[in-house]
């Protein structure tokens, strides 16, 4: 009998009653319109601060992609006539350089990973082992945006200290 109140609706069990689930939902939906205030924000200093314009696209927005432009030619050597460099915010974690190369390439730190790989030959199953490079995620969309303009500061020898 003990086994069963659980699922008695008069007896208090494990499922959360509705009031419970109301004000998680409105924690969530309150955190994550916090979370997009802050990177608005982030984007309008950058604006501001920087002159790096957001260039992100319908398409993008509904992923969870932010693009921006930056200030800079993208291979002031060598392809002049690529335009300013961009670089873009990924939902999966990643920040890529979309206008460097034939492919936008991946910016995140890179770490070394043990990795295996199993295939089948004339004697069964083998299993091969190597050391892999892999690349760091970065969760957080302000997290993300903040690494893309450190990238920039760093790689562009941006002097931040002008007076605009």
């Amino acid at each position: 009998m003990v086994a069963r109140e659980a699922h008695n609706l008069e007896v208090g069990g494990s499922t959360p009653s509705p009031a419970t689930k109301l004000i998680t939902m409105t924690y969530k939906q309150t955190w994550q319109q916090e979370q997009e205030a802050l990177e608005n924000a982030f984007a309008r200093q950058l604006l501001l601060k920087y002159n790096i314009k957001e260039v992100t696209t319908q398409r993008q927005a509904l992923n969870g992609t932010r693009e921006f432009e930056f200030p800079v030619p993208c291979h002031p050597k060598y392809y002049k006539g690529k335009g300013n460099l961009r670089l873009a915010c990924f939902k999966s974690g990643t920040v890529r350089k979309q206008n460097g190369t034939y492919s936008p390439y991946q910016l995140n730190k890179q770490y070394k990973q043990n990795r295996r790989t199993t295939f089948l030959t004339e004697n069964g199953l083998e299993t091969n082992e190597y050391v892999g490079i892999a690349r760091a995620l970065i969760w957080s969309q302000l997290a993300r945006m903040n690494y893309m303009l450190e990238y920039y500061l760093k790689n562009y020898n941006i002097n931040t200290n002008k007076a605009r």
